[in-house]
């Protein structure tokens, strides 16, 4: 057990804290003049736009920035008596962990793929505490994070667990040294709104149990009005507003907090009407042929058992059963559930990238059966965006050609059109002609994802498929890329399928509405049917886990 802190003493303090990256022109800063305190048992929210130094913060404190690009120019980071700008490595490992720990946005990429999750959490446990059995006190932790069955568990790797349960190993990991301080570094970003309120319930359960002190990071109003005693924000590397969190959300002073907060998607915002906001006095008049552009009967995809010829070969697993939806030009269906209901399968699916079972019609064309040859023209007609742009484009392509590949591959235009299609639909997502050159690693999340619109623009489809299309962006980015998204719509009669988690930003792009749960549509309706009367309670639940950008709402239901 840490020793107590002293009756009104931060237990971390944080003064003037510069950070510079070494650049080819020389060091530029990234953190200028970052000051404040954490007091006991408090949760401190930082939150801001990607860029604005929140997670530069968050490493610094742990003594975990890249020692080749970035470097604490000045300032202090004093936890109790100690500096930690000062402390060796040596000294700093015996900090990590035992006094100040750290969960990560993604819990995959946090956990050894090879070790076992009861050997990374013992392993963490021997490191710290040279009392006690590792092993029952690891058993104990996945208890204290309610993980079901936590003893089997232990035996399981991490690709066997959900991102859920990856996220409470990780919690189990960061608590079971009982720090003083945890740093949550954007833990809930990836996870379901169903999830992510399970895991905030946690942290603050965890909080009052463990007594300690947290540190949220994280872009999304609505989880800091939920969980923040005080808040920060950050942009472009200074701290620009902070106060009590009911304070800045009922009274907030810089223009760039009211912007934040003008930009969560509020549940019941567009309650009342039959379709999305209109974003463009332009509006194509939709066509008179109502021929739906994607028609889909009794979809179902099935996965086959194992492959390993040692192993007998499990049964075949189906996950998605029996959906059947249309779109008309013009027009969103809004696709949701939580991680593994099937919403990704299905997208994939009515895009022929997948095997699938009943019929698929793309543009008036039954796309079942039909080899990948005989799928290129129709291909034309309907395009994906994914979750992470950065992943979508190859980061050894130039935009230019990125984006005119489509046209390459389908033989249109020569090169001077090529160049003046790419200039066309760069302009038209909001971005230069002169983008082109550049590669995606020279661009924001927000740019890298319209750089994908402008991409899937390029063959002039009837159909997108847009797959947790915002899902990793800021959510002022999102609100443009949405916007964005309605605008091409208005002007060019485009038809979406939109695959979401987030049912505010479904009642916020949505015609139609589809609710998925495990592989099958447990609900569907127009987006007043389904936000206004919904049936099921799968659907009531999904739109309860939103959070609510108001902190005195939390204040009145702890009460």
């Amino acid at each position: 057990m840490n020793d107590p802190v002293k009756a009104g003493a931060p237990v971390l303090a944080i003064a003037n804290l510069s950070v510079d990256a070494r650049t080819p022109e020389g060091r530029k800063p990234v953190l200028q003049d970052i000051s404040f305190a954490l007091n006991a048992g408090e949760t401190l929210c930082i939150a801001g736009e990607s860029g604005s130094g929140k997670s530069v913060t968050s490493l610094s404190i742990m003594g975990l920035l890249p020692k080749a690009s970035l470097q604490i120019a000045s300032g202090s980071i004093r936890l109790g008596e100690q500096d930690l700008t000062r402390l060796s490595n040596k000294a700093m490992r015996h900090i990590r962990g035992g006094e100040i720990a750290m969960v990560f946005q993604e819990p995959m990429t946090s956990l050894n793929p090879v070790m076992t999750v009861g050997a990374q959490l013992t392993e963490a446990i021997r490191e710290h505490q040279a009392d006690g059995n590792a092993e029952t006190i690891a058993l104990r932790m996945l208890d204290a994070v309610q993980m079901t069955e936590p003893a089997k568990r232990l035996k399981q790797y991490p690709h066997e667990l959900s991102g859920g349960m990856r996220q409470r190993v990780m919690i189990a990991m960061a608590l079971s040294c009982r720090p003083k301080v945890l740093i949550a570094d954007e833990p809930t970003t990836a996870l379901d709104v169903t999830v992510q309120a399970q895991i905030l319930k946690l942290m603050r359960e965890l909080k009052h149990e463990f007594g300690t002190s947290i540190i949220l990071i994280t872009h999304d109003m609505g989880v800091v009005a939920e969980m923040a005693d005080r808040v920060i924000i950050m942009q472009n590397g200074r701290i620009v507003e902070q106060g009590p969190s009911i304070e800045v959300f009922d009274h907030p002073r810089e223009l760039y907090t009211r912007q934040l907060l003008a930009a969560v998607p509020r549940l019941g915002a567009h309650a009342g009407t039959d379709g999305p906001p209109r974003v463009t006095e332009i509006r194509k008049e939709p066509p008179k042929d109502r021929t739906p552009v994607l028609e889909v009967r009794d979809l179902s995809v099935t996965y086959r058992g194992s492959m390993n010829w040692l192993v007998k070969g499990k049964p075949p697993v189906a996950t998605v059963s029996d959906v059947s939806f249309e779109i008309l030009a013009g027009q969103t269906l809004g696709l949701v559930g939580e991680s593994g209901s099937g919403k990704s399968t299905t997208g994939k699916a009515v895009l022929g990238l997948i095997p699938f079972s009943g019929a698929v019609s793309i543009d008036g064309r039954n796309i079942a059966g039909l080899s990948q040859r005989e799928m290129q023209p129709v291909r034309r007609s309907a395009q994906m965006i994914f979750q992470d742009p950065y992943a979508s484009l190859d980061p050894r392509m130039a935009v230019g050609k990125a984006v005119a590949e489509p046209l390459v591959i389908h033989n249109i235009g020569n090169k001077t059109e090529r160049q003046d299609r790419v200039a066309e639909l760069l302009r038209r997502v909001g971005l230069t002609p002169d983008a082109a050159s550049r590669y995606p690693h020279e661009f924001s999340g927000g740019q890298r994802q319209r750089i994908c619109i402008a991409r899937a623009l390029t063959l002039e489809p009837k159909l997108i498929v847009a797959d947790e299309s915002v899902a990793a962006l800021d959510v002022s980015v999102r609100a443009r890329v949405l916007d964005l998204l309605l605008e091409l719509q208005e002007t060019m009669g485009l038809a979406y399928l939109f695959i979401s988690h987030d049912m505010a930003v479904i009642e916020r792009m949505s015609h139609n509405v589809a609710v998925m749960r495990g592989g099958r549509i447990v609900e569907s309706g127009t987006r007043r049917a389904i936000f206004e009367d919904p049936c099921e309670a799968y659907t009531q639940a999904l739109m309860a886990a939103v959070p609510i950008p108001d902190p005195k709402a939390y204040r009145r239901v702890a009460g």
